[in-house]
């Protein structure tokens, strides 16, 4: 029999939801943009606990040691119910030895948010502990509605466990570029200029495929790739011989890099249990010879799965939360793309 997922509680109002940085911190000039996220989180009727590590004067908010130490208190306080980063980083990857998985195990699961850099945490965090973890939009980014078929990480950790919901693809995305959260702390409209939908790199027909979903960003679980802290095979075993549906994103790497890495993880056996590969889209650079989708493609097209690219579950916004951990069903065809979401 399978392991099962453990499944966070959905947030109620009245609960808590804890702040910190367990990669990079806020600077002072974006404080204001913290202030609008918290007080956006403080509306859906939340207490929001912000912890010491924000530090933003660095590349990272604390020292390791005391950034792990508050993570896993606010995973372990039943207190606390969601945790939610400002942002990614750099360096999380410093944490992943220092976190008391077992003790965290032993908790009852708390919510964590993220993508970027959190993916360090977010898939170890699923993969040791069997909890269910969100690779969604960050605190940062909280305040910015929804567009139509996508849904908020708040909405998601509120969600009734046992009932489907559904995302599709709004079919415009964000080309380069960021908005001013200095200037404009209080922005709340995604600008979407540029139109896009998925697309299948590995061949023509539709896709109808299920399984549990895992993944992250590229650049950062590539380097646990082969060690015990990214033993997918082991949770696919565990937990969803049904087979995986897997997400990977890249951030700026060009395809080269992106290439090297994820022939890597292949390697190391990531994609083992993989029945599709969703890949998020990117404003990453192409190299001379070798795009992107082509770099997926040369790494991952001997897994024999379909692949379907552009999906918006990387750092190109709009964003598409993805619960690891989570059944998911993935259609892609010439009329429809829509991926569901099963809490059980």
């Amino acid at each position: 029999m399978a392991a099962a997922v453990r499944y966070p509680r959905p947030l109620r109002p009245g609960d808590r939801v804890g702040v910190t940085s367990p990669s990079s911190g806020v600077p002072d000039a974006l404080r204001r943009r913290l202030d609008v996220a918290i007080r956006d989180v403080e509306a859906r009727g939340y207490e929001v606990v912000v912890g010491r590590c924000m530090d933003g004067t660095g590349h990272v908010s604390a020292p390791a040691g005391e950034r792990a130490a508050e993570l896993t208190d606010m995973l372990t306080d039943p207190g606390i119910r969601a945790v939610v980063p400002p942002w990614g980083g750099e360096t999380a990857i410093d944490l992943v030895p220092l976190l008391d998985f077992e003790r965290i195990g032993r908790a009852e699961p708390t919510w964590v948010v993220g993508y970027s850099d959190i993916s360090t945490l977010l898939t170890p965090l699923t993969l040791l502990t069997g909890t269910a973890t969100v690779h969604g939009n960050s605190l940062m980014e909280t305040p910015y509605r929804a567009p139509e078929g996508l849904l908020s990480w708040l909405d998601i950790a509120a969600s009734p466990q046992g009932e489907p919901f559904t995302q599709t693809p709004p079919g415009r995305h964000r080309s380069p570029g960021r908005d001013d959260f200095v200037g404009h702390p209080e922005v709340r409209d995604l600008t979407l200029d540029t139109p896009g939908r998925w697309t299948r790199l590995d061949g023509d027909g539709d896709v109808d495929i299920e399984g549990r979903l895992i993944g992250g960003c590229v650049e950062t679980l590539a380097n646990l790739a082969g060690t015990p802290y990214l033993d997918v095979a082991a949770f696919a075993r565990s937990a969803a011989p049904e087979g995986l549906l897997m997400y990977v994103e890249a951030c700026e790497d060009n395809a080269f890099t992106i290439c090297r890495n994820l022939h890597g993880m292949r390697l190391a056996g990531f994609f083992d249990a993989a029945n599709a590969v969703l890949v998020g889209r990117t404003h990453a650079p192409d190299s001379p010879t070798l795009t992107q989708h082509e770099a997926v493609m040369d790494a991952l097209g001997p897994l024999g799965v379909p692949v379907v690219a552009d999906v918006e579950c990387g750092h190109v916004p709009p964003y598409l939360p993805l619960v690891n951990g989570a059944r998911g069903r993935v259609v892609h065809t010439a009329a429809r793309s829509e991926l569901v979401q099963t809490l059980d």
